[in-house]
């Protein structure tokens, strides 16, 4: 879906990834990290260290470079 970084496609996956973190993931076809980056937001926003998690997904989103 994504050309590399800074493209279309990676911008719609960071801001998928705001949203629900690990979703931008999904949509870049990344399956593994996006349920490792929503369960681990999940477990950490019980004790408000969520957030790391959450902005960790959304730059990972953005700046993904798929190998060539």
């Amino acid at each position: 879906m994504s050309a590399g970084q800074g493209s279309a496609g990676n911008v719609l996956a960071a801001i998928c990834s705001f949203f629900i973190p690990g979703l931008g993931q999904l949509v870049q076809g990344r399956v593994w990290i996006a349920l490792v980056m929503f369960v681990l937001a999940g477990i950490l926003w019980i004790v408000w260290l969520g957030w790391i998690i959450h902005l960790w997904s959304i730059l990972d989103a953005a700046l993904f470079k798929p190998k060539s």
